[in-house]
């Protein structure tokens, strides 16, 4: 006999009368959609708007009980989130009231819910039960989680850090926190500060706190909100004084790392009882803190590999991210901790308050609030993790599963990896767990003493458990996979520039560590092998190899840069060999151009020594020296995308404009190769703007805005090359340089000079999946802003050239592009031959030339009151001919970091118009065609990097605009003032 259950739209459960069916009245009320269960019919629902479920409820009883659920309007109001939000005693009035539907609906909804017999489903209840369930009971005494006290910095090391967990009691006796951190007394310092909400959400949530303790104290969520903010330091910088990092955990090698350069490692953590953190491994393998100071939390762990009962984890193909399904923490302990037998329980304690318990790298854990709890959590890296974080932030993907889900994450093909020929795979017949049990058998003999290449392992057939071994771990690692050229794992704490940037901080803040940061440069960066490399480029060109200090690679680009006594030697691996060969042979290219004009630029590029190709054949390195004027002979020239035949410069500026139209059209992606091209250059003595942009004074600013501006001009006055006839009729007679989706043909424009041919047709390519590339990247591009993206943006760009009274104006303003002028490309020489932090301005930086410029006028005279001035541009490897506008982009955002200031002191002194006015056609039907805020803001949208994310990191209060033009105006109105002269 069945229950009918009436589900009421607050939550409450009530019981109906008896039914001699199953379900009649759901087979009657859903039709065809009864063969679905509740389970995905209700996950269908999740995925629908408000409205749509709204209207749902009105097709039929069952449909109205599903659709009136708060959990399902809990999911549906945060997906919407669209401000801060506010509790108003059910979900769905909370999400009635972020769509700010006129009061009658609101009122509306507040009617007494119907009620229908005839209808049961366990899965409602089961998540009902939960979401009504006490905990008071819970709590586990009888943990099996060591309990310490008084413990010794020494026996810390010695017998957990990095083995296994510890509970331990009194660290925060002398806190400040242990008194304070409750939820009335903070209440009353932080009632109108916003906290960041963690959930199973996309959005970034913020309450403030008024509004959370209410919530809490209303609330009967089965998941409810939980206060977990990394951002707690900067929004309320007084709980930092509350509490100080325990000594056992104050050794952390992110520290080399200041403000937004680290990754998030401190957390404020507060919720009610229910909430609770779901399984999972802490981010990039770090080893983490966790001190409470009001409440009860249960933990289970369990080591690492061991993926607990009901996960199940998705590691991708293709970027290397591992995801993580898992059922909310109090689901897990109702539902799946019962099934455990005794043998595959997790390691478990209660938190009380004043505990703080740590955890090891890549231990699985999950806890449960048993009441309102209030903690602080930090994670670290240390010595005893420091390899596992580096192993983490390699590319490829295996080896990232392993390390969390050990040999489950095997699949067929990496089976053979565990042990090259030690275990055969070779009977194809075999099914997967057969593989996994010969792997498992091969492993359980290494632990038994048959491990002759010393890879500690400890392993079980029955549980799958394996040990924590770098080196074992290390041999899944993709050796074809490069850092540079690969795909980075979205998972990653910190991205590929930001990793090297942090090796070589630590390479040089702590020198004692060198051994070990070798060790994680060589898991992460390969650096053995790029050190290899340039050894080998040093030794054809007679040049001092790098010294012991200069073994890692420097600064942040895309490319492994070394510094070698008086020189730089950098080796192009972005994008692949193509991309490479393309990026040197335009960069050789315009270094010849600028040796044969009579351009002040000269004076501030690097002095180009050698460039070449090095190769490796047989397991040995062979140079080849190249200067961009002929194919290399190593380059089968057939197997190239373009016909290289007759030019010049065949991987000059035109082929690798054809070739970037041709990867917009088709994108590929290289990412290991056998050769490798370089270039040596002239190592200028100062520091790059980056390492000094926090110390620089105004007048040092506005200098440096003044040079960039002079010499971008100088750059942009540079005679173009002309493509050759023949290049661009067989680019023609090939792809007729069209669009398809209707779209004309851009050779049929009249008067559009073939300059622009390439230029237009590469970014109405990048145009046709604009809606797709901002919507994957994401926050914090607004979701509102990237919906109204095609309308903004014409369907055919060549509107660009047509605003042009004629083809000859179009043509000055195509130019040289640097494309890349940003902070780590700008080098500042100290003012006095004086050392100053040890450095010595060089003579070539500071001797005057007889030729008068205009940077002898604006900046020259500020030397002797300056402690720096700039003397350098680098990297023209990304050089290209379009626009000139496009150089202002990463100079105004990433230089100038949005100082409006700055930029009409660069303006000021570039003085040359991006496009003259009195060349604008009077009869442009749109106006806004006309504006440079317009084409600038098109360029940003369009752009390969995420120029949008950090235009509304720099203007948050943009993320809440409600157009294009209002970001356009905020960000590049001072443009439209702009006329040059």
């Amino acid at each position: 006999m069945d229950v009918g259950l009436g589900i009421h739209t607050n939550g409450e459960l009530r019981s109906e009368s008896i039914v001699p069916f199953e379900n009649r009245r759901r087979v009657e009320a859903l039709g065809d959609l009864c063969v679905l269960p509740d389970e995905i019919l209700c996950s269908i629902l999740a995925n629908l708007t408000p409205r749509d479920v709204s209207r749902l409820s009105c097709v039929s009883s069952v449909m109205y009980i599903l659709c009136s659920e708060e959990p399902l309007w809990m999911s549906l109001c945060l997906r919407i989130v669209n401000r801060q939000l506010e509790y108003k005693g059910s979900w769905k009035k909370t999400a009635l009231h972020q769509l700010d539907l006129p009061l009658v609906y609101v009122e509306e909804s507040q009617k007494k819910p119907l009620h229908f017999d005839g209808f049961t489903s366990l899965f409602l209840y089961q998540r009902l039960y939960r979401s009504y369930t006490t905990l008071n009971g819970f709590n586990f005494d009888s943990g099996n989680v060591d309990r310490k006290e008084n413990f010794s910095l020494e026996e810390f090391h010695e017998a957990y850090d990095g083995q296994k967990p510890v509970l331990i009691n009194g660290l925060a006796d002398n806190w400040p926190a242990r008194k304070s951190w409750t939820s009335e007394l903070l209440l009353s310092r932080y009632s109108d500060t916003k906290f960041k909400i963690s959930q199973r959400s996309s959005k970034k949530i913020t309450m403030k706190f008024k509004d959370y303790i209410s919530y809490m104290n209303v609330q009967h969520d089965e998941d409810p909100l939980y206060i977990f903010d990394e951002k707690f330091g900067e929004t309320a910088p007084d709980l930092l004084k509350d509490y100080s990092v325990p000594q056992l955990f104050q050794e952390d090698y992110f520290d080399v790392l200041d403000g937004e350069q680290r990754p998030p490692f401190r957390w404020l953590i507060i919720g009610p009882e229910r909430s609770g953190a779901s399984w999972h491994v802490d981010p990039s393998l770090t080893s983490a803190w966790n001190t409470l100071l009001c409440g009860r939390k249960r933990w289970a762990m369990y080591p690492p590999g061991r993926v607990p009962l009901g996960v199940t984890v998705h590691v991708n193909d293709e970027d290397g991210d591992v995801n993580i399904e898992t059922p909310s923490s109090l689901q897990w302990w109702l539902e799946y901790y019962p099934l455990l037998s005794e043998h595959d329980k997790p390691i478990e304690c209660t938190q009380l308050p004043g505990e703080t318990i740590y955890v090891p790298s890549g231990w699985w854990h999950c806890i449960l609030n048993l009441e309102t709890t209030i903690a602080v959590t930090q994670n670290f890296v240390n010595s005893k993790n420091f390899e596992f974080v580096c192993l983490d932030m390699a590319p490829g993907y295996r080896h990232k599963g392993i390390c969390r889900a050990g040999l489950l994450a095997l699949d067929e093909d990496g089976f053979e990896d565990v042990q090259k020929n030690a275990v055969r795979m070779d009977d194809d017949d075999l099914t997967r767990i057969e593989k996994r049990a010969r792997i498992c058998h091969f492993i359980e003999n290494r632990c038994n003493g048959n491990d002759t290449e010393g890879l500690s392992t400890s392993c079980s057939l029955d549980n799958l458990e394996y040990s924590y071994d770098i080196n074992f771990l290390a041999t899944f690692v993709d050796k074809e996979k490069d850092h540079y050229s690969s795909l980075w794992s979205s998972g990653n704490s910190i991205g590929q520039r930001e990793m090297r940037n942090w090796l070589c901080k630590l390479w040089i803040g702590k020198p004692g560590l060198r051994d070990l940061i070798w060790k994680g440069a060589c898991l992460s960066l390969s650096a053995d092998k790029w050190f290899e490399r340039v050894g080998e480029i040093c030794a054809f060109h007679n040049l001092p190899s790098p010294v012991h200090d200069e073994k890692l690679p420097v600064g942040t680009g895309s490319n492994p840069v070394y510094l070698c006594a008086d020189y730089v030697i950098k080796i192009f691996v972005e994008g692949g060999l193509e991309a490479s060969l393309y990026g040197l042979g335009t960069e050789l290219e315009f270094h010849n151009l600028l040796r044969n004009v009579n351009s002040p630029l000269k004076k501030y590029i690097p002095t180009v020594y050698a460039s070449g190709i090095l190769l490796s054949e047989n397991g040995s390195y062979r140079v080849l020296p190249w200067d961009g004027s002929c194919i290399p002979e190593v380059i089968d020239s057939h197997s190239l995308s373009l016909n290289l035949k007759e030019v010049d410069y065949p991987f000059g500026v035109w082929s690798k404009k054809q070739f970037e139209y041709q990867k917009a059209r088709t994108p590929s992606f290289e990412s290991s190769s056998c050769m490798w091209p370089y270039i040596v250059t002239e190592r200028c003595r100062g520091k790059i703007f980056a390492e000094l942009r926090d110390t620089l004074s105004s007048e040092e600013a506005l200098n440096l805005a003044s040079f960039l501006g002079e010499q971008l001009c100088n750059l942009h006055l540079l005679p173009r090359p002309s493509p050759q006839e023949s290049m661009l009729r067989a680019r023609e007679d090939h792809v007729q340089l069209s669009y398809g989706d209707g779209l004309e043909n851009i050779s049929t424009h009249v008067g559009n000079p073939v300059e622009w041919k390439l230029f237009i047709s590469i970014i109405n390519q990048k145009r046709k999946n604009v809606h797709h590339r901002l919507t994957a990247w994401g926050d914090p591009i607004p979701s509102k802003l990237i919906e109204k993206v095609d309308v903004y943006i014409p369907h055919d760009l060549t509107i660009f050239i047509d605003i042009f009274e004629n083809a000859a104006e179009a043509c000055k303003s195509c130019t040289w592009i640097h494309m890349d002028v940003m902070d780590d490309n700008i080098y500042m020489t100290p003012c006095c031959s004086a050392s100053v932090s040890g450095e010595i301005a060089s003579d070539s930086c500071l001797a005057e030339s007889g030729h008068v410029d205009m940077s002898s006028r604006t900046y020259r005279s500020c030397r002797q009151s300056c402690s720096w001035y700039p003397s350098h541009i680098l990297d023209f490897s990304d050089l290209t001919i379009g626009d000139p506008l496009l150089d202002l982009i990463p100079i105004y955002l990433d230089v100038f970091r949005g100082d409006s200031r700055l930029l009409n002191h660069f303006l000021n002194s570039y003085r040359r118009p991006f496009v003259g006015k009195e060349s604008l056609k009077q009869s442009v039907a749109d106006s806004r065609f006309g504006r440079l805020s317009y084409r600038a803001m098109c360029y940003c949208i369009l752009h390969d990097e995420n120029i949008l994310g950090a235009i509304f990191s720099l203007w948050k209060e943009l993320r809440v605009a409600n157009s294009w033009e209002e970001v356009e105006e905020k960000v590049w109105g001072e443009l439209n003032h702009y006329a040059g002269c």
